[in-house]
């Protein structure tokens, strides 16, 4: 019963940005741009373990993490600006995003981060 509460509280926020960016594209990604999935996950993982320091570690690594992701919200409306096919464009932003998620696995070492 938990899990299906997380997941329909999850849910509903993703489903919540929808609805008011059709209405207001700017301001559903201002409310998408929160980082309120990474709060709820926090509160998810603190709520199931209360374990500092795996909170800590989660914590300091969705901040790594974050990095990779953002040129994909400026690969994506570049490629739409110039007329790519909607589903080809977020496709290739999201093949860019993983490779950069996988370089920043293996750069992260060498700089001492623990991913």
């Amino acid at each position: 019963m938990y899990f299906l509460v997380k997941t329909a509280l999850s849910a509903l926020l993703i489903a919540l940005i929808s609805e008011v960016a059709k209405r207001n594209p700017g301001f559903g990604a201002l409310i998408a741009s929160l980082p309120l999935i990474s709060v709820i996950g926090m509160l998810w993982l603190w709520h199931d373990t209360s374990d500092t320091a795996r909170l800590a570690s989660h914590a300091e690594a969705t901040f790594w993490y974050v990095l990779p992701s953002l040129p994909m919200f400026l690969i994506v409306p570049w490629l739409l600006r110039r007329d790519v096919q909607f589903h080809l464009a977020l496709a290739l932003g999201c093949v860019i995003t993983i490779g950069l998620y996988l370089l920043m696995i293996w750069v992260a070492p060498r700089f001492g981060l623990k991913l």
